[in-house]
């Protein structure tokens, strides 16, 4: 990777600060100054936080350091000073942690940050994650009976990621094409990352060949001027094709079809080619609107039986290996014979319901988003399912629905967002009294509360399956099974 100094929008490397906190020249004694956004320690790393910074402490606040492992012995520069807790990056190992990777798979990563556990042992990631999950746990008191299984890992540990969003930063000339740093609006240019699919890096190199050569301007947000903004990259496993989608400030389609048309010349794999155009000022990536430029608007992806077409603003697991893992369980714990009815409630496209489809007599999908619905139908028309419907809508409201038509459920798929259910979503789940209830997470702390809440609903969870849907990162998925407590007859004296 070539050197390129800093500017305020975007960063290939980062300069070295040189201050040193030192008594006078020459002298090897720190003395305690005041902690600044220019001070250097060197400290122990002791833990990692639930966002992967590594901690330690200096004698006036709690510090969280990008890039440290536990074990570490390191000198780190303060980037941000609060009240109580200030923020900052290593910039040397002094003692490297047992805990240390002596290859790991990234050499930019104390750069990037992107990926915080990637120079950790593997196996020291899987117990980390099995450990946060616990810790979570810990503070209710009523949970304390839940068996944590041992992580389940995919078969692959890099280039697992099959969608990438990327921000693009820079001039034409000289593009950056990657993600933003840590507490910054700067975006790390990224080169061959080895979390990508091997095809989006394809993809990213030659968009990034492109822009230059077509001239795109490049959307600069604070003088509001210019036109491209993110890169969307999808890929399909099952048929090695690519959809590549064109954030945009304005329709402006003479560049962006120029650009598309390049990209497709020069990587016969991407199939789908599409601009979507999003002119507000927030920090949400893709905008309402699609315009395709490719005939073909979808790919095809797999898990295991099931077929499920990919829009550009479908939400699908990044990690196949990983989606298989959870399906499969889900699967196992749902003990269909044929005769239930399954209720899958944030369903997204349909994958859970059509992967349990084949063992129940019906599933009902209930989802938030329109678009994801109709994914979702076409999804059971490919499949040729035609024992699954999906409803759009407020899973809340569609809950009073299900109880008010004396629907009768038996086992109910929760699949939230971060954030977890809302308790009168839990409440109405527990008012349909199913037998088995099944929570697929991808917050340790949410599910911790929400099955606390459950519990009191009279769901009790025996178990939970971590499942490594993030490998190198701090993210982690679980899989909850919970059954409905009977109370027992007092004994007849």
């Amino acid at each position: 990777m070539k050197k390129k100094p800093l500017n305020k929008d975007s960063v290939r490397h980062e300069k070295t600060a040189n201050a040193k906190v030192f008594d006078s020249p020459g002298s090897k004694e720190l003395r305690p100054k005041k902690l600044t956004s220019k001070s250097i320690l060197e400290v122990s790393i002791t833990g990692l936080d639930s966002e992967g910074y590594g901690i330690s402490c200096s004698e006036s606040h709690a510090l969280r350091i990008a890039g440290g492992v536990p074990g570490d012995t390191v000198r780190v520069g303060i980037d941000h000073v609060a009240q109580h807790i200030a923020f900052g990056h290593v910039q040397k190992i002094l003692v490297p942690s047992a805990m240390r990777s002596r290859r790991p798979p990234c050499g930019d990563s104390a750069l990037c940050l992107g990926c915080p556990l990637i120079t950790m042992k593997y196996a020291e990631q899987t117990t980390w994650k099995h450990q946060m999950i616990c810790n979570e746990l810990r503070p209710y008191r009523d949970l304390g009976e839940i068996s944590v299984l041992p992580l389940l890992s995919p078969q692959r540990l890099i280039h697992y990621r099959t969608t990438a969003r990327l921000a693009i930063a820079g001039k034409f000339s000289d593009p950056y094409i990657g993600i933003y740093r840590r507490s910054t609006h700067d975006v790390f240019d990224l080169q061959e990352c080895p979390i990508h699919h091997p095809l989006v890096n394809k993809v990213v190199e030659v968009v990034r060949r492109g822009i230059t050569k077509m001239k795109v301007p490049i959307y600069n947000p604070r003088s509001k001027m210019g036109l491209l903004r993110y890169l969307v990259v999808r890929v399909s496993e099952a048929e090695q094709k690519a959809m590549v989608v064109f954030v945009t400030s304005q329709r402006s389609f003479n560049e962006i079809h120029h650009l598309g048309r390049f990209v497709r010349e020069n990587l016969p794999e991407v199939e789908v080619v599409a601009q979507n155009v999003n002119s507000s000022e927030g920090n949400v990536i893709m905008g309402p609107t699609d315009h395709f430029l490719t005939p073909k608007h979808h790919l095809t992806e797999r898990i295991g039986d099931v077929s499920l077409m990919i829009s550009p603003r479908s939400f699908f697991q990044v990690n196949c290996d990983g989606a298989r893992l959870i399906y499969g369980r889900v699967r196992e714990w749902a003990a269909l014979t044929g005769k239930e009815t399954v209720l899958d409630l944030y369903c997204g496209i349909g994958g859970i319901a059509l992967f349990l489809a084949p063992g129940a007599l019906k599933v009902i999908g209930v989802e938030v988003v329109e678009a994801a619905v109709a994914d979702a139908r076409k999804n059971a028309r490919l499949n040729a399912v035609g024992n699954c419907r999906f409803e759009a809508g407020d899973v809340s409201e569609i809950l009073e629905e299900l109880e008010d038509d004396n629907e009768h459920v038996d086992v109910v798929v929760l699949n939230p967002p971060r954030k977890g259910c809302e308790e009168s979503v839990l409440r109405r789940v527990a008012a349909l009294s199913c037998r088995t209830l099944i929570y697929v997470s991808c917050s340790p702390q949410s599910l911790a509360r929400d099955l606390n809440i459950l519990k009191t609903l009279g769901y009790v969870c025996s178990e939970i399956q971590p499942v490594d849907m993030f490998p190198q990162t701090m993210h982690v998925e679980s899989v909850a099974r919970l059954e409905k407590y009977i109370k027992p007859l007092d004994n007849m004296v």
